[in-house]
């Protein structure tokens, strides 16, 4: 068993997952549209506005796996209690990460020296995708 966290968009998944392709490398997979639903299928009306987002797609980089989709225009989801977590024992790999997934978005602790010996930090990046890095310096 392997827990694979599903993450969901407001229509622009797929700048998303380009995004994160730029910052990990790996591949998007099986990327399917709206659009691509057989007639009849199950699921909300596809419409002018959903057509082309995307319905489902993987990504996979070198331990890094996630499902993705565009939520329905009607779908809200709150803020949760969770946060994507990378650990590493590479300081460069950890700053360089941090700071392109910052780009753009929030970050809410820098990172820096933790007593638990790592440098540590935590941010929003601008897709909205809560990240905590944790890289181990001991």
């Amino acid at each position: 068993m392997q827990l694979e966290p599903y993450l969901f968009f407001k229509g622009n998944c797929e700048e998303a997952l380009n995004f994160y392709k730029d910052i990990f490398g790996g591949e998007i997979e099986g990327l399917s549209r709206w659009k691509d639903m057989p007639e009849g299928s199950e699921g909300p009306p596809v419409t002018a506005e959903t057509a082309n987002r995307v319905m489902h797609a993987s990504f996979r980089a070198p331990g890094i796996a996630f499902m993705a989709s565009d939520a329905t225009p009607d779908k809200t989801y709150g803020e949760g209690p969770m946060s994507l977590s990378l650990g590493t024992s590479d300081v460069a790999e950890a700053e360089r990460v941090f700071n392109k997934l910052a780009a753009g978005g929030n970050v809410e602790m820098p990172l820096a020296d933790m007593f638990w010996g790592a440098k540590f930090g935590m941010l929003t990046d601008k897709f909205g995708i809560d990240w905590m890095i944790n890289c181990s310096t001991g």
